[in-house]
């Protein structure tokens, strides 16, 4: 007996992407990976917080995770499903055009290039592009 796959579960999809905060997160990850310490500065919430989002993120497949000693890096993970793939991408790219998120992004420009400068980020790793992910 074969079993099938299960199917992707599309509520959980919207439901995730049905916040704010966490479109927020989406979008910094979009580049490529990044430790959750630069989300808590440049979203300016507790890290509590972030990690909670992250993990609904995880848990409605759309976000992975890896530790680096003490760091826990994320990154977006897309959708094998074409239809939540679809949605997700058409997310994405809406995000493009909303100010906060630029704005969001701009932080995040400036936090890598000058991490030691953001009293949060003292000491942490500088995000890495999703290209260097690929091996």
């Amino acid at each position: 007996m074969t079993t099938r796959p299960k199917p992707f579960d599309m509520v959980r999809l919207f439901a995730a992407l049905a916040d704010r905060t966490r479109l927020r997160l989406l979008n910094l990850m979009d580049g490529g990976e990044v430790c959750v310490c630069y989300f808590v500065e440049i979203l300016d919430e507790g890290q509590p917080k972030i990690s909670r989002h992250l993990a609904y993120l995880r848990r409605a497949g759309v976000v992975r995770s890896r530790r680096e000693g003490k760091w826990m890096h994320y990154s977006i993970d897309r959708p094998a499903d074409a239809s939540a793939a679809a949605v997700l991408e058409t997310v994405m790219k809406s995000l493009k055009t909303d100010p906060e998120m630029q704005k969001d992004l701009a932080r995040l420009g400036k936090a890598c290039c000058a991490p030691q400068g953001l009293v949060g980020l003292a000491g942490a790793p500088v995000p890495v592009h999703a290209a260097r992910l690929e091996r």
